[in-house]
């Protein structure tokens, strides 16, 4: 999201997301319905159950914008939920999150953890861009994640970053969040990354030309109260661009250049080579005399 105005929620294209178990290995997804328990017909929004030559239309539990609006998913009354702006406080009593099994879900998921990786195509302007638990969605124009599907007020943001680039890669740039690890000590709260991109042009000895960027960075962690979630738990990341750019650009070096080069090296080795044979000639000399006045007395 950014100051623009523009928002993606629930990112999923060029981004690829893995759940990893506790040790760090990638969970496999399971087909649905292997291993899941028998489970009822599903129950129509007229009350009764679906019969073999019904057409199956859900109710969505007062959430209906219109009288043939059908949530046919628990996800599907989750949304409408959302729009109304109500909260689905206990998913076991709506027949369609019983039946797909949404609590037990979640419960399985506990202590997992994932892999995020993919790039994002964003407006140059500031804004940012966050990994936060819950589905995210927009509210009165304020931007929510919905977290009561979780019951819990304690959520582990503990996170290394393998890479993080504002633009393609270059010889000699140098990202400054790259392995960093950070490890959550309190019990819940949102990590902040601020980062303010420096536009960059590189251009080769060939003359190619790479369009790219580097960042800086400062980190925050904002904590959250007791068993009191005052802001969304995650990892936040703030972009900002900077308003100077910088060009770095490859030359060959000219013969004359190389010619003076060799020439002032030769002169400072000669120059040194004197000043050491000085100080030599001039000890031995202070040294004999010293050896003569001696021999004198």
């Amino acid at each position: 999201m950014d100051i623009s105005g523009e928002q993606h929620l629930d990112v999923r294209h060029d981004i690829i997301k893995k759940r990893l178990d506790a040790h760090g290995n990638v969970i496999e997804s399971r087909q649905e319905g292997i291993g899941a328990p028998k489970i009822e017909k599903p129950l129509q929004r007229h009350g009764g159950r679906l019969e073999h030559n019904e057409t199956y239309c859900g109710s969505c539990y007062g959430a209906e914008a219109s009288d043939d609006d059908c949530c046919n998913s628990c996800e599907d009354v989750r949304e409408a939920y959302r729009k109304k702006g109500w909260a689905l406080s206990n998913p076991d009593l709506i027949d369609q999150c019983k039946r797909e099994g949404f609590l037990q879900k979640i419960k399985d998921e506990e202590g997992e953890g994932c892999n995020i990786y993919g790039f994002l195509e964003v407006n140059k302007v500031a804004g940012n861009f966050h990994f936060a638990p819950g589905k995210s969605f927009q509210q009165s124009n304020v931007h929510v994640h919905d977290l009561l599907a979780f019951q819990k007020d304690s959520f582990n943001i503990s996170h290394k970053i393998n890479r993080l680039a504002f633009g393609d890669y270059f010889p000699g740039v140098v990202n400054p969040l790259d392995g960093v690890h950070w490890t959550q000590e309190q019990p819940s709260g949102m990590y902040q990354y601020f980062i303010k991109v420096v536009p960059t042009v590189y251009t080769d000895v060939s003359g190619h030309t790479i369009q790219s960027n580097q960042f800086s960075v400062t980190e925050h962690f904002k904590g959250a109260d007791i068993n009191r979630l005052q802001s969304l738990p995650g990892v936040f990341f703030f972009y900002d661009l900077s308003p100077i750019k910088v060009t770095f650009t490859e030359q060959h070096v000219s013969f004359l250049h190389f010619l003076t080069n060799v020439c002032a090296i030769v002169g400072g080795v000669f120059t040194v080579s004197g000043i050491l044979d000085s100080f030599i000639y001039h000890g031995q000399r202070a040294i004999r005399k010293k050896m003569e006045i001696g021999k004198f007395s």
